[in-house]
């Protein structure tokens, strides 16, 4: 089969033969029709993702779309011990994977699911999310961030604050969503006041960014709420400014600060893979709002360095 293939993790992956895999039992082979670039992807390729076991050579490729010898169409997710999707032929195990509607488009699909699922399944399975709370997005200017405001606004958020650096994307989130935008740019410690005053007393942050974002942002919001007894609910999903954080230890005393992560281990397979004929109706009908574009599967080597537009996802295809 041709694949996108990693045999260093300082060099994006290369368009190459590679033997296809073999179903294992309870496994069924599809032919790839879109695998989606995401951010997990590329950390994935690079080693440094904390999933990643080091070994090489792989294929990178979380999940993506795929097509049955009968001609049904599936979205699914990989299992962390197979070649990865961004390759003609897969390997899906059934139990991880869900139909696709007919004539939903498959790059759609690809570019979407991933972003939407971390903030979806972070609402739905990590915590009791309720209509009528309030939600701030750090890093809403990520694909992920934007699918973010939008997932809140449609489960019912009463207020959403979308923040994040990048001014063009800014511009975009209020007409995806958000109530109020908050700029990240420039001194971080200036940045963190701007967010204690538009987003002290919301119920729920959805976290994209960590490091020292997030460091400042903690207190800032902490001790500006109105009622601290009231609980700030923080979920940890990216990490795009940094792995880690000094939170002192005064935060946790001074208000109600309920600090918990989403991702791979936290929500089970199974409790993911139930979310996602939901999230493919959500996208079917069209209500979140996906700027995809494909790219030949044999030009990964230049799509990992591709500039996109705000909003955009590169899909590779077959």
């Amino acid at each position: 089969m041709k694949a996108a293939v990693v045999r260093s993790f300082d060099h994006p992956p290369r368009y190459e033969e590679f033997a296809a895999p073999q179903p294992a039992e309870g496994q069924v082979q599809v032919e790839m029709l879109a695998a989606g670039l995401h951010p997990r992807v590329r950390s994935g390729a690079n080693g440094s993702h904390y999933t990643s076991d080091q070994q090489l050579p792989m294929i990178p490729g979380v999940d993506g779309v795929g097509r049955l010898p009968e001609g049904r169409t599936l979205y699914f997710v990989a299992d962390d011990d197979d070649l990865g999707t961004m390759a003609s032929v897969a390997v899906v195990d059934p139990r991880r994977s869900v139909e696709v509607p007919a004539g939903v488009d498959p790059v759609l699909i690809a570019a979407a699911m991933n972003p939407a699922m971390s903030s979806w399944v972070a609402l739905r399975r990590r915590i009791s999310f309720a209509p009528g709370q309030s939600v701030l997005v750090l890093g809403a200017t990520g694909n992920a961030g934007q699918l973010a405001v939008q997932i809140a606004r449609h489960l019912g958020a009463a207020s959403i604050v979308a923040a994040g650096r990048d001014p063009e994307r800014l511009e975009l989130l209020t007409d995806l969503g958000a109530t109020a935008v908050v700029s990240q740019a420039g001194d971080p410690a200036e940045a963190a006041g701007r967010l204690g005053e538009a987003a002290a007393d919301v119920d729920v942050v959805i976290d994209y960014t960590w490091g020292k974002p997030t460091e400042l942002a903690i207190p800032a919001l902490a001790t500006r709420r109105t009622d601290r007894s009231k609980q700030l609910t923080w979920i940890q999903i990216g990490s795009m400014a940094g792995l880690e954080i000094n939170l002192p230890s005064f935060v946790l005393r001074a208000a109600n600060l309920q600090l918990i992560g989403s991702g791979q281990g936290s929500v089970s397979a199974a409790g993911i893979v139930a979310e996602l004929p939901s999230l493919i109706a959500l996208l079917a009908a069209g209500t979140l709002t996906v700027d995809p574009l494909a790219v030949p599967l044999s030009e990964v080597e230049t799509a990992w360095a591709r500039s996109t537009k705000p909003g955009q996802r590169v899909v590779l295809v077959p």
